[in-house]
């Protein structure tokens, strides 16, 4: 049942919006959870199913350019076949898909299926947050995002928890097998409780499609793969960066001038709308990025095992949780921007006191930059994505979350793949500055390594260990500093976002 769009009444009447709520939410956090989850249990998975390691990564690849393909493709679906059929589909195929994982012999079959499920899992999302937007009047938007933005950020901490734990308690195939009973859940309660959607003839811009997922594709392959491939030093990389260039400016090009695009950019004439998706890729470049540099940096440098690394990050989603909860009962009172700025502050002097870590620390620092980090993100995510939408046309809403959720991946994805250069390419850089000041006769090899003048050989490699442990540490420091400026950068462009009218404007 369909109502015009006020500041008293939902666009759609639901039996019970809670529970409805509830199930989106459950959807969420299980294809979120995926994205992570998986990443520690590769190594058992690798001598499982007897690949080699650089071939057990197209378990994550694939994944990730399905999703990334299929992600733009939402809005026109949602459309033309309705929202809830296409949610039960996505929702149906993902935990299809998950048990097939769960039971594979071979890599190909592990490839394919997780193919099918990144093609499933991307939809899930951005169909969430449209029903979300759908079923919530203006006033409790805020804090119905607040509810819903837990699961998208909670999910990507507590996967390589959960994922590590299920690895070496149980085995590595209950890393997909979780997901059936929670998608079985999510398919009773959205049959129950989701309402059906108008449907809107919309031809296939088959086109327009082509060239966005060459482009899409394509970027994620060299993101991905690039650091294997030494970067530009390979012709794969040059290849896919020629593609991603070519299919992205003939899409561009083409949806200006169709008459029927495959999506519709009246979206980004929306200020606010381009303004969020421009903050969204910061922060997936600065803040994202950061989660997938703290676990190598906890096992490797600072002697944490999997399970515990796990547990220093969980502050960070506890505090997520909570500056979310405090958004959904202060939004209706405070300005939005105001509690962007504070988020962002806080998340930057976050990252500025990670500047100060070293080998020598205890846990005290981890956790609390993490809490600090997820708190200002808290009172940054929730309000964004309100505001990217409030002023968006609900005809517009199918294309507007689609696009929104492939600017975070893609912003998510260029932040690891900058973070790892700048590691990898620093580590050379300290190391080789460090070895260059120490000398026979310096006081610290007559510290760490007394026998060195005696000529005991194990004397130099406990040197050189020591100067790859302290170039490693600064070149952490290095990412953190880049992360930092990132997260100051995005300030002004949060002031700059405008405050929505009381109505929303109607598509043109």
């Amino acid at each position: 049942m369909s109502h015009s769009v006020s500041d008293s009444q939902p666009a759609v009447v639901v039996a019970n919006r809670a529970l409805l709520t509830f199930g989106l939410m459950l959807a969420t956090i299980m294809q979120v959870l995926d994205t992570t989850i998986a990443n520690v249990a590769l190594p058992h998975m690798s001598a499982s199913l007897g690949a080699a390691q650089h071939e057990i990564n197209w378990v994550l690849t694939s994944y990730i350019v399905a999703a990334a393909i299929a992600t733009p493709i939402t809005g026109w679906l949602s459309d033309r076949i309705g929202q809830k059929p296409l949610f039960l589909f996505a929702v149906t195929g993902f935990t299809v898909a998950s048990a097939l994982c769960g039971i594979a012999t071979s890599l190909g079959e592990m490839v394919a299926f997780r193919i099918l499920q990144g093609l499933c899992g991307a939809m899930i999302a951005p169909l969430a947050q449209t029903v979300i937007m759908n079923i919530n009047p203006k006033e409790r938007l805020a804090q119905a995002m607040a509810i819903y933005g837990m699961g998208i950020m909670v999910a990507p901490i507590i996967g390589p928890t959960l994922g590590g734990w299920l690895t070496e308690s149980v085995n590595w195939r209950w890393v997909f097998l979780v997901n059936v009973p929670v998608g079985i859940l999510c398919i009773v309660m959205l049959l129950i409780y989701m309402p059906n959607s108008d449907v809107r003839k919309r031809n296939f811009d088959f086109f327009g499609f082509a060239m966005l997922a060459l482009g899409v594709g394509s970027l994620q392959l060299m993101l991905d793969r690039g650091s294997d491939n030494n970067w530009f030093e390979s012709i794969e990389t040059w290849i896919e960066l020629g593609l991603v260039v070519s299919g992205l400016w003939v899409y561009v090009v083409h949806s200006v001038t169709a008459k029927n695009p495959f999506v519709d950019l009246r979206i980004f004439k929306d200020a606010n709308f381009a303004l969020a998706s421009v903050v969204m890729f910061l922060i997936g470049l600065s803040l994202f990025s950061g989660l997938a540099l703290l676990p190598p940096l906890l096992q490797n440098f600072l002697g944490y095992s999997v399970l515990s690394s796990g547990e220093l990050m969980a502050p960070r989603g506890v505090a997520s949780m909570v500056a979310m909860m405090i958004v959904g009962r202060v939004s209706h009172r405070v300005d939005l921007r105001l509690m962007m700025v504070f988020g962002a502050l806080v998340m930057t002097v976050s990252l500025w006191m990670m500047t100060g870590f070293n080998l020598q620390m205890g846990s005290w620092p981890i956790i609390l930059t993490g809490a600090l980090q997820g708190f200002g993100m808290g009172f940054i995510f929730v309000p964004l994505s309100t505001m990217a939408f409030m002023t968006l046309s609900p005809k517009l809403r199918g294309d507007g979350t689609a696009m929104y959720a492939l600017v975070r991946n893609m912003g998510q994805g260029i932040g690891v793949s900058v973070v790892s250069a700048v590691l990898t390419h620093m580590m050379q850089v300290n190391h080789a500055e460090l070895a260059s000041r120490i000398t026979i006769t310096s006081d610290a090899v007559h510290q760490h390594a007394p026998g060195l003048l005696s000529g005991v050989l194990t004397s130099i490699y406990q040197v050189n260990a020591l100067v790859t442990q302290q170039s490693a540490m600064l070149s952490y420091i290095d990412d953190f500093w880049l992360m930092a400026v990132l997260s100051l950068v995005s300030i002004p462009l949060l002031v700059l976002l405008r405050k929505p009218k009381k109505q929303p404007v109607k598509e043109s």
